[in-house]
């Protein structure tokens, strides 16, 4: 834009000066014809940083998912195609998933096993309470005889024999009662352990199984979001674990960030929702409408990292870090495919010496055309 303005310029110098002779070509007029451009161009371009501020590193961001299984096992499935577009939900691999459901189906007999022996115990329960009131009864009948043998031995009437049998009754009886009321006290102790009306022996396992359930929906891995699966290595046959450090692929989300760099004294005027636009060499010469979302302010030279030793300085000053602002696309452009890695340039046009605009919009354009050319010798 410059050189255009420069030239345009220097056509109406030669117009007016050399070829109309208007103006006197004199040494004055030939030092106030270059002083003219160089003041206009240098406060123009003041103008320009300080009101439309350029980028020429703007990148375009998305989120990558390490897809992690939560299972370890063979794959025996590998769906995806890499560098598909896939839908949310659409199945990446599976791995085999036999030994997990033997282990839910060992459980499920698990559970119906101590679902049964809870209902035993319950029955249990119910013979223990009729022994215990059996025995009660027995003793009640067991402890009047020895009192009317008692009053029969006193009066010569009866046996003491039959009184010394009819106590050593009554001794066995309150033993039996004993040990009725202990097997009921554990039966209803075992039976008052519950967790969500479950025996706690049955919600053991049924945790137990919803566990391997879990475990078993796991050995099928689904993209967690519209995206693209890159760089699909997996194979069938590939052992695969539940590692951090060992991601079975990588999935790029088709949500993104598109991130604008700029110097610190370039943002001073800049706000959130002032009007941005952007050109990427994916599209040359295309505009993509954008604002102002949000200001990054803040950078990797502000932080000091947990240490026991003290921060170095160091002889110089670091040169100074760049400031990122993030830019929300406008809705027209929204749905346009933008690669994860694209770089370009960018516009922020703020509220400020709105009539310089126009030129940066120019200038953007025309880089943006320019991109239509590939200059490679072969």
């Amino acid at each position: 834009m410059e050189v255009l303005l420069l030239a345009i310029y220097s056509f109406f110098v030669w117009l007016f000066c050399i070829k109309l002779k208007w103006i006197p070509w004199t040494p004055t007029t030939q030092v106030t014809v270059v002083i003219i451009p160089i003041v206009g161009l240098a406060v123009l371009i003041l103008l320009l940083n300080a009101n439309a501020p350029s980028s020429a590193d703007v990148r375009v961001i998305k989120y990558v998912v390490q897809v992690i299984p939560q299972v370890r096992g063979r794959v025996i499935e590998v769906p995806a195609e890499g560098n598909h577009p896939m839908k949310k939900g659409d199945v990446l691999f599976r791995i085999d998933p036999t030994p997990y459901q033997l282990d839910v189906k060992a459980l499920e007999a698990q559970l119906a096993q101590s679902e049964g022996s809870a209902n035993e115990l319950r029955e249990q329960l119910k013979v223990a309470k009729g022994n215990t009131a059996a025995i009660r009864s027995q003793i009640g009948l067991t402890r009047l005889r020895v009192k009317q043998h008692q009053e029969l031995t006193a009066t010569g009437a009866g046996n003491r024999f039959d009184l010394e049998k009819a106590e050593a009754d009554l001794a066995n009886l309150e033993g039996q009662l004993a040990s009725a009321v202990a097997n009921e006290a554990r039966a209803q102790a075992q039976l008052a352990a519950v967790v969500d009306g479950d025996l706690a022996s049955v919600a053991t396992i049924k945790a137990n199984l919803a566990k391997a359930k879990w475990e078993l929906s796991q050995t099928v891995m689904v993209a967690p979001a519209n995206g693209t699966a890159i760089n699909v290595q997996l194979r069938p046959g590939s052992f695969v674990v539940g590692m951090p450090f060992a991601p079975a692929m990588s999935f790029v989300e088709d949500e993104y960030q598109v991130i604008a760099l700029y110097q610190q004294n370039e943002l001073f005027q800049v706000q959130p929702g002032d009007e941005a636009e952007i050109a990427l060499p994916t599209y040359p010469g295309r505009i993509i409408k954008a604002k102002v979302e949000s200001i990054v302010w803040a950078q990797g030279q502000g932080q000091l990292a947990v240490s026991g030793t003290l921060p170095t300085t160091g002889p110089a000053p670091l040169p100074p870090g760049r400031f990122a602002v993030k830019l929300d696309i406008e809705p027209r452009d929204r749905e346009l495919f933008l690669a994860a890695g694209a770089v370009g340039s960018a516009a922020i046009y703020t509220e400020h010496f709105e009539a310089v605009h126009i030129i940066r919009k120019v200038i953007l354009r025309v880089g943006s055309y320019t991109n239509y050319l590939i200059l490679k010798l072969h």
